[in-house]
């Protein structure tokens, strides 16, 4: 397997380019900078490219040219935007704190390698983090979320039309349209009122 080791710190490249050839890997070729391994990935065509989370700008070029080529990504902090645009197969994310653990960071390159993915359980848990948040509120516009954590406040629909200078009428509409959007239906035996706040307290 011939892997291309991306990293801007020379002190930590060395040591990536010692881990991996001791683990029976070739190293393609070393890159200190995105335009670097743009290059050498053109010129080389590693089966896997080991860089660092400030390169990624050129790593989502190699994803659109040359999508044989696999990418493991190395960051400092867990940032699930980080993986937009570079799909899931074929690629993975580890924190720089994981590489301590030889095994782990050698195990991460073959399975991108072989066309799997492979997330840092940090980053993982970003993501369904930010999937709560979004469900159910991301339908809300910005005032909706207002005047619903108003509601969540005990304000009265006046109260919340002071605060935010608007009528009440106004207010008495996007508590429709927040009712709307979270799903939430008048019955018998629940208010529509609480079942909103509820709503809201869950994602918050």
């Amino acid at each position: 397997m011939r892997v291309l080791i991306a990293v801007a710190a020379p002190l930590l490249r060395a040591g990536l380019v010692r881990v991996v050839e001791s683990a029976g890997m070739e190293i393609a070729a070393e890159a200190g900078d995105g335009e670097e391994l743009l290059r050498k990935t053109r010129g080389h065509r590693p089966d896997v490219a080991v860089l660092d989370a400030g390169m990624l700008d050129a790593a989502r070029t190699i994803r659109a040219e040359l999508a044989d080529v696999a990418l493991l990504v190395l960051a400092d902090r867990a940032d699930s935007a980080h993986l937009s645009g570079l799909g899931t197969a074929g690629v993975g994310y580890l924190l720089t704190d994981r590489i301590t653990e030889f095994e782990r960071l050698t195990d991460a390159i073959r399975e991108v390698a072989r066309g799997g993915s492979v997330l840092d359980p940090a980053v993982v848990g970003r993501v369904l983090e930010r999937r709560r948040h979004a469900e159910p509120l991301g339908a809300l516009t910005g005032r909706e979320r207002e005047v619903l954590a108003g509601m969540a406040e005990g304000e009265s629909n006046r109260g919340i039309a002071r605060r935010l200078f608007v009528s009440e009428r106004a207010i008495e509409r996007h508590i429709t349209a927040i009712f709307a959007k979270l799903g939430v239906r008048a019955s018998e035996d629940a208010h529509r009122r609480v079942l909103a706040v509820l709503a809201y307290l869950r994602a918050v």
